[in-house]
């Protein structure tokens, strides 16, 4: 959520802003959002002056029954309760305006920064940079799904029987695998000064509409039936939530912090061969990384976040590149947002395995989250990154550790004091 005074000194930049997200349906929220905060200011302006007016009358009321004037104290105080009813009806209207407002600017995106490349959709991303040698393999990769079958891993069918498409058992060395690569990630994070944290898996609703938008919110999110309770998509949204309502201390700044969780999503849509693995699916644990910061600092942790989730596949030897996020394709809470992927020799094309986004101050705003300054409170800055989310990760691993002779996979070497020292996944009859 913007701040309503920019949006109010520089409508047209705002308007700007909502083209450049080809999202023009909601040119007309900016014109009715100043239209409202004009009538909500003169409202609240009508509201100081009659209290001012009732204080006034009240001192009267005080001075005339010193006075013995008991007659005209009562027709002043007729005039005290006129002005109660008065602002009674005059705080409601300003509510309602309030309300009014809120709603709008919630749908408002937040302004982009100046080096997101424009675009409709997520084909107009742009590269960045590419981190290691993507190879073409003179042989043939089997589809992850049948590699980790193989393996003795992977049970899709039972998963289907006991909760649907979209699930999935991991078995014996994969499973291992799997939670080796999470341990890793723990201990990456923790060595590069990162708090680490497990969270509430369930947040209430308001900390989800302070989070992301409500299309996000439609479009991914669980709800228990019958509580103001929702599964998580990511930890981020209950790491962030952590400091909601907060005033935090100029000193114990920046927050940087590293959580585990399982995370849950509708993924509507999902199709192809390649969603029917392990790719898309409605259940899989994170690795995640959030900062909350001083706003002069974002940009110097977007960029060490998004360069450690790089650093993290890069230990593993898998080769990765980093896509910048075109205007379309970026959600209407971030600022900037870039996705790293990692290379598929079997598809022969990159994948998404983590996303790094600055949502500079509008996360803050939407929970209220601020700091302590010697000139008064101001809003955070916050950021998030996924550092690795299995089971995904473990379609590049499959892939790019492939041993085509025997239809092993070798445990890549920093992985392998989480598997008790095993250096290969064999095949299982």
């Amino acid at each position: 959520m913007i701040d309503i005074k920019f949006l109010r000194e520089n409508p047209d930049v705002v308007k700007e802003n909502i083209k450049k997200k080809f999202q023009d349906h909601k040119l007309v929220l900016v014109d009715e959002v100043i239209d409202l905060d004009k009538k909500n200011r003169e409202a609240q302006l009508k509201g100081d002056n009659l209290r001012a007016e009732r204080k006034n009358l009240s001192n009267e009321i005080g001075n005339l029954m010193k006075q013995g004037k008991k007659e005209e104290a009562e027709e002043v105080k007729a005039k005290v309760q006129k002005i109660n009813e008065e602002l009674e009806e005059n705080e409601k209207l300003e509510e309602q305006y309030a309300e009014a407002i809120k709603q709008r600017m919630m749908k408002i995106p937040n302004i982009m920064h100046e080096s997101v490349p424009i675009g409709e959709d997520d084909s107009k991303n742009v590269e960045n940079e590419r981190f290691g040698e993507a190879f073409v393999p003179d042989y043939e990769i089997p589809f992850h799904g049948e590699i980790l079958e193989s393996l003795g891993g992977l049970d899709l069918d039972s998963a289907r029987r006991v909760a649907g498409q979209g699930f999935y058992y991991l078995m014996g060395d994969v499973a291992r695998l799997h939670s080796a690569v999470l341990t890793y990630a723990r201990d990456f994070m923790i060595n590069k000064g990162f708090t680490y944290c497990i969270p509430p898996y369930m947040i209430r609703s308001d900390v989800v509409t302070g989070v992301m938008s409500f299309e996000e919110m439609d479009a991914m999110m669980y709800k228990i039936e019958g509580e103001d309770l929702y599964l998580i998509g990511t930890s981020e949204h209950s790491m962030i939530g952590k400091f909601k309502g907060q005033i935090l201390n100029k000193e114990d700044m920046p927050y940087t912090m590293t959580s585990y969780s399982p995370c849950f999503r509708k993924e509507k849509g999902s199709h192809g061969l390649e969603e029917r693995g392990v790719y898309r699916i409605h259940q899989f644990e994170k690795q995640e990384m959030i900062v909350v910061c001083e706003p002069e600092d974002s940009w110097k942790w977007y960029e060490k976040m998004w360069n450690y989730t790089v650093e993290f596949f890069r230990s593993m030897n898998i080769p990765v590149r980093t896509l910048e996020c075109c205007s379309g394709d970026l959600a209407d809470l971030k600022a900037k947002s870039c996705d790293v992927e990692a290379w598929s020799p079997r598809q022969q094309k990159y994948f998404e395995v983590g996303s790094c986004s600055n949502l500079t101050d509008a996360q803050a705003r939407r929970l209220g989250i601020r700091i302590k300054g010697e000139n008064g409170n101001y809003y955070a800055h916050t950021l998030n990154n996924t550092v690795v989310a299995p089971p995904r990760m473990l379609i590049s691993i499959m892939e790019n550790n492939y041993n085509p002779e025997d239809g092993s996979v070798t445990v890549p070497e920093v992985l392998r004091p989480y598997m008790g020292g095993l250096e290969k996944i064999t095949k299982k009859k």
